[in-house]
């Protein structure tokens, strides 16, 4: 039997967000990754910035269709197949812009593919299992997400959340989905999840998110606790405002979002220190000089980046006990758990890690352990090219690798 030729080619296809998030960055990351090895990618952006709705029923159908099959999409995937020839195509993100469409213009030209489920899309319509502020699994599992539809989860608009579930539904039943040769889940937890949702157990590989290049841990003093990341609801922050409240002076807050202005108002009373939204360099930082990073999110979250860049910076966690959090930070070891959405156990952890420096340091060093032992780029290169390689076939060879 005549041996494979060693993988070479990969085909990267994203649709960014209106507002550029960890995804994005993950995929920018590990094309860069891919290429320090030796293989050639080749990328495929959409935007969903670019999506405008309109006051036109007849434009906002058309749009609303390209998102369930969009033949553009699909052109510009083929063409891309023809010209790169890819061994492998990896998508990240389809919806809007590109849609389920992208699948088939690989498919058809005999080029495995790779899904990597960022989010819980493929059992949610609105992708983040949550809802009127908790989380949420009435869709989990249904041939149609109409509970989606009833509360409006996608944006507060039901016809939005109507395209979305529709688009789930709709390629479910067509076996759209089939041609994905493996998906590619951050945690055991979201495996789970999309296993209960009605994806092949057998076909769903888990590969956490990596952080690349190494920003080093720290070694000055370390005082308070940090908050990094989107001012939003399901991220508790009003958990953490409420614990800030009661623990006044030990947190400092990093990010942008809708709840800014909540946020401004705390730190207006001197309860927090708000820093605003600030450089990835200017965040490494604020990490070393903080007792711990927190993570007070009351939904099921993915794999957030924020959790690995604190390991790397020999930061621990301080996250709340539910989902993927639960299992990525491991209790009195890499950082302490706490109750979701409850302000009174946030604030005593708080104050007990303030109180125990010496023990957050120990955690810290752990954290940084954990960071060098799974989220380092070569552990996750080895496992991209492990599964690159099975849909095809292909023995373990990499160019230049």
């Amino acid at each position: 039997m005549s041996e494979s030729p060693p993988l070479e080619r990969v085909l990267q296809v994203h649709t960014r967000y209106r507002h550029a998030g960890g995804e994005d960055q993950v995929v920018a990351a590990e094309k860069r990754l891919l290429e320090e090895a030796g293989l050639d990618v080749r990328q495929v952006l959409f935007d969903n910035a670019e999506l405008r709705e309109s006051r036109s029923p007849a434009k906002d159908l058309r749009l609303a269709a390209s998102a369930i099959w969009s033949r553009a999409a699909q052109r510009r995937v083929r063409d891309a197949v023809a010209t790169h020839r890819p061994q492998v195509m990896h998508v990240h993100n389809t919806f809007a812009s590109a849609s389920p469409s992208v699948y088939a213009a690989a498919t058809s030209r005999g080029v495995p593919v790779v899904q990597t489920l960022h989010n819980y899309r493929m059992v949610c319509p609105a992708a983040t299992l949550f809802r009127d502020g908790h989380a949420c699994t009435d869709c989990v599992g249904r041939s149609l997400a109409w509970p989606a539809i009833t509360h409006g989860c996608v944006r507060g608009s039901r016809a939005q959340s109507a395209v979305a579930s529709a688009t789930i539904g709709i390629h479910r039943a067509l076996g759209t989905f089939s041609q994905i040769g493996t998906y590619v889940a951050l945690t055991s937890f979201q495996r789970q999840m999309m296993v209960d949702g009605g994806l092949p157990a057998s076909r769903i590989r888990v590969i956490p998110n990596f952080l690349e290049p190494d920003p080093g841990p720290g070694g000055g003093p370390r005082t308070g606790v940090l908050y990094v990341g989107r001012l939003s609801e399901e991220k508790g922050i009003a958990t953490l405002l409420g614990a800030a409240a009661l623990e006044p002076g030990n947190v400092s807050i990093a990010g942008g979002g809708p709840l800014a202005p909540l946020v401004e108002q705390a730190a207006a009373r001197g309860h927090i220190e708000y820093l605003g939204p600030i450089a990835a360099s200017a965040v490494f930082d604020e990490m070393r000089r903080a007792v711990a990073v927190v993570t007070p999110s009351i939904c099921f979250e993915g794999f957030p980046v924020v959790v690995v860049e604190a390991y790397a910076t020999g930061t621990p966690v301080i996250a709340s006990r539910i989902g993927s959090l639960a299992e990525i930070v491991e209790d009195g070891v890499t950082g302490l758990l706490v109750e979701p959405g409850d302000d009174i156990d946030l604030a005593n952890r708080v104050r007990w890690a303030v109180d125990h420096p010496h023990e957050m340091l120990r955690m810290g060093a752990t954290a940084r352990k954990r960071y060098d032992t799974r989220y380092r780029g070569a552990s996750h290169l080895a496992a991209l090219l492990d599964i690159y390689q099975a849909p095809s076939g292909r023995r373990r060879s990499v160019a230049g690798a």
